[in-house]
């Protein structure tokens, strides 16, 4: 007589023979388990009548029980990005703008909630950065280590951290005259945990602070511009 036993642990059914003289519904002594059926008429009716009910296979369920026994992966949760940008005429040529933007550790003297940058000594395309000003009643501080990528001259400059907090952007100078440019920043940061109950009006605030720095960038390449002998 053919019999179906269902092992409840593997998730899995299969038939097999037993004697006539087997119950037609007992637990197995040596696996207490095993469901053992030993009508594979009665199971195929069975069968048919779940499948109707439920739409769905017993492979597929069987198929569920061995997904849900997997441990589960870990997935941190990632910070949402933003991204910055603003831009401003400035009245000094491309190069100019490019020499006094790419004198990074002059770049406190114009960009508000910077307070240092240091550029490492035996690696001057590395720069350690250092953040503090008050968001929104809250005194932060930040800091990183960035990569200076491979610029553009008197095109583009553009960075990316190595480590701290998560950071890239760009800097774009644009021709409009001999005599000016149209300096473009773009700055794109993770959004810090401190500041994400704030996240959506940091956006207006940082571009608000991007382009009071590119107003002090003006005047100071303005300045600087001045003492330069003219041809």
């Amino acid at each position: 007589m053919a019999a179906l036993y269902y092992h409840l642990a593997a998730g899995k059914a299969g038939l097999e023979t037993v004697a006539p003289s087997s119950p037609s519904l007992a637990l197995r002594p040596s696996q207490s388990k095993v469901l053992c059926i030993g009508s594979s008429r009665w199971w195929m009716r069975r069968r048919r009548w779940e499948g109707k009910a439920s739409g769905v296979s017993i492979s597929s369920c069987s198929n569920r029980v061995r997904a849900r026994a997997r441990p589960a992966l870990f997935s941190p949760v990632a910070m949402e990005w933003q991204e910055c940008t603003t831009e401003l005429e400035v009245d000094v040529p491309c190069s100019v703008a490019y020499q006094c933007y790419s004198e990074r550790e002059s770049i406190p003297q114009w960009m508000p909630f910077i307070s240092s940058v240091k550029i490492l000594e035996d690696k001057p395309d590395l720069s350690r950065w250092s953040l503090k000003y008050e968001v929104f009643g809250r005194n932060v501080e930040f800091s990183w280590l960035a990569r200076n990528m491979t610029p553009i001259k008197n095109q583009k400059i553009h960075w990316r951290s190595l480590e701290g907090l998560p950071n890239r952007g760009a800097v774009r100078f644009f021709p409009k005259s001999p005599s000016s440019c149209r300096v473009q920043l773009t700055v794109e940061y993770e959004i810090p945990e401190i500041l994400a109950p704030v996240g959506s009006a940091l956006k207006p605030f940082m571009e608000g602070l991007l382009l009071k720095g590119l107003e002090s960038f003006a005047a100071y390449a303005k300045e600087r511009n001045s003492k330069i002998p003219q041809p």
